[in-house]
């Protein structure tokens, strides 16, 4: 297939380097790519590649994906499809390779659609290693350990103390955000009939594998009576208790270290465990908080692993991020990388304060991430998926500046709108996803949207503004509301972003 690429002045070189010897090049008269039409088109092709219609034998062209207009008549013309190529000159390296096999689209930019059949096809080759896998045990059918996907098990903090509606939001919360697991946390002042009551709303709530999680054996009684289909935790306090009950109910449990000790511990309590009657364990070597001995815990999950490589490992990422002041994305990220190099089966996480909000998500992307990096031998990078949400992978091409230009300059008068103010907000999504609306009050109407776009649309066919400097105002906000919905975010007017 031969395919000409159409560009500007300013990003030439960058189409070129993206492209290599894969495609021929037409820079059209204007500096900048996307305002290239199509009768620009023609006459760039006419001068650069061929005078007559006739000696153009390209049978594809891709137009700059941010490039608007109609070019059926530039098709008929040339005999050959006009498609929008990707967004930005540096993507055409990955949309290229893709050209003889994939449809390409007049009105959706080309790294757009490949973004989703990248990746729906690395959704499909997860799934295809998943059902491939085999583990040491299950949970309701769910794979735990050997070489499946690394399972993210969400904890409900307090669950025991929480009202029904409460509970039932927070496991429902979870769910959405992809959680793998139910972990049900008993408070310290439960009874059983808090465990009870807590089982029974999350029966109701989801059909996901559950756990409870306390030390106390008469709360875990309960529970087992109740048929939770795991326990939180075994140690040297409870085992001589539980352990038989565990064993006769045939359920995993997980087993940790007594309190402050380490590795010997472990093995002593994962012994105590088996002589029990327990055949499903979960080792807990604990993963220690950054400032109290992380590095040595990762190399205590290395050598349990190496010596105990048939034993699910559950690997407990809130320790960390809910003791450090940073985004979670990238501490989650790269946890769970170090997770799946020391043999992490469950991944639990409590998504309990406000900075760690979005782990789940999180951490099931990585699970995924690192599943396919396994299977390909490569890094994490280049996957079809990733948690990149902040930061660019690929920098934009900037402007550079002109040789002429006037200062801007913040205006020192502000008149009040006439038609009256307009008070802006946002609502959050009650599931904590980064989802919501935008609430814009005027005194006469309330208008709530999903985008700055369509909230501002609506504001001027309302004619709600009579100001020019009002209208732009009002837009410098809602995008500052949007965004903080799709950040998880909050937001208060007039305040810095």
């Amino acid at each position: 297939m031969k395919i000409l690429i159409a560009t500007g002045r300013l990003a030439e070189q960058t189409v070129r380097n993206a492209i290599g010897d894969h495609a021929d090049v037409v820079v059209a008269d204007t500096q900048v790519a996307a305002f290239i039409t199509p009768r620009k088109l023609l006459a760039a092709i006419k001068e650069q590649i061929c005078v007559f219609d006739s000696d153009f034998d390209y049978d594809l062209i891709f137009i700059p994906g941010l490039v608007s207009g109609n070019f059926e008549k530039a098709e008929q013309e040339l005999g050959c499809k006009i498609w929008l190529g990707p967004k930005h000159a540096y993507d055409l390296s990955f949309v290229l390779p893709f050209a003889e096999t994939m449809e390409f689209s007049k009105d959706v930019p080309a790294c757009e659609l490949l973004a989703d059949v990248r990746r729906a096809m690395a959704i499909e080759k997860i799934e295809e290693l998943e059902a491939a896998a085999t583990c040491p045990l299950q949970l309701k059918k769910m794979k735990i350990g050997g070489d499946s996907r690394m399972k993210v098990l969400s904890e409900v903090v307090d669950a025991t103390g929480l009202d029904p509606e409460a509970l039932e939001l927070r496991i429902r919360s979870f769910e959405m955000k992809g959680t793998d697991m139910i972990d049900l946390g008993a408070s310290l002042h439960a009874i059983p009939d808090d465990v009870k009551r807590a089982i029974s709303i999350a029966r109701k709530t989801t059909n996901l594998p559950m756990s409870i999680d306390t030390l106390d054996p008469v709360l875990i009684r309960e529970a087992l009576n109740c048929g939770i289909d795991m326990v939180l935790s075994l140690d040297g306090s409870n085992i001589a208790e539980i352990a038989s009950e565990i064993a006769a109910h045939d359920i995993p449990a997980v087993v940790i270290p007594d309190q402050g000790e380490g590795y010997d511990s472990l093995m002593k309590n994962i012994e105590l465990a088996r002589k029990a009657g327990i055949k499903k364990l979960i080792a807990d070597p604990v993963l220690d908080p950054i400032g109290h001995g992380i590095a040595g815990s990762i190399v205590r999950y290395m050598e349990f692993h190496e010596k105990n490589p048939e034993i699910p490992v559950f690997y407990g990422i809130g320790n960390v991020t809910e003791l450090i002041d940073v985004d979670s994305t990238g501490v989650n990220a790269t946890l769970c990388g170090i997770g799946a190099d020391v043999g992490a089966s469950i991944l639990f996480t409590p998504e309990y304060s406000n900075k760690t909000q979005g782990s789940i998500s999180e951490l099931k992307r990585a699970s995924q991430m690192m599943m396919l990096a396994k299977e390909r031998e490569s890094s994490p990078k280049d996957l079809g998926i990733d948690l990149i949400e902040i930061k660019e992978k690929r920098r934009r091409t900037d402007s550079i500046m002109p040789s002429s230009f006037f200062n801007a300059e913040k205006s020192k008068m502000w008149t009040v709108d006439p038609k009256g103010s307009i008070r802006i907000s946002i609502i959050p999504d009650k599931f904590g996803m980064k989802d919501g609306n935008i609430l814009a009050e005027h005194d006469s109407v309330s208008i709530v949207g999903k985008t700055a776009r369509e909230v501002m649309d609506t504001i001027l066919k309302m004619e709600l503004v009579s100001r020019i400097e009002h209208a732009a105002y009002l837009g410098q906000e809602l995008k500052k509301a949007e965004l903080a919905l799709k950040l998880g975010r909050s937001y208060a007017q007039d305040d810095d972003f």
